[in-house]
């Protein structure tokens, strides 16, 4: 969204510093079962390594924080049904 440090004249304006985003979620098998709409969003925290210990046991983990004006679930995307099957006799 913005390139920090890339020099005069590749400035943001503020009105186009926010942006719409999508988004989906997937089940184990790859299949998308809930997509959200978020209006608006902009970066207000980011952290790209947590705190390294050597010490500790924990795992890597990326953090970013979004700051919305808005959001609603698409209802068009509805969870697909399992199949289920039987196994014949024998």
């Amino acid at each position: 969204m913005w390139n920090f440090g890339a020099g005069a004249g590749s400035e943001v304006s503020l009105a186009d510093f926010r942006k719409d985003i999508i988004i989906d979620v997937f089940n184990e098998a790859g299949q998308k079962v809930l997509s959200y709409n978020v209006y608006r969003c902009w970066v207000s925290e980011y952290q790209a390594l947590p705190d390294l210990d050597a010490n500790a046991n924990a795992v890597a983990i990326q953090h970013i924080k979004l700051e919305n004006e808005g959001w609603n679930r698409d209802f068009a995307v509805t969870e697909p049904t399992e199949q289920s099957f039987t196994v014949p006799p024998g």
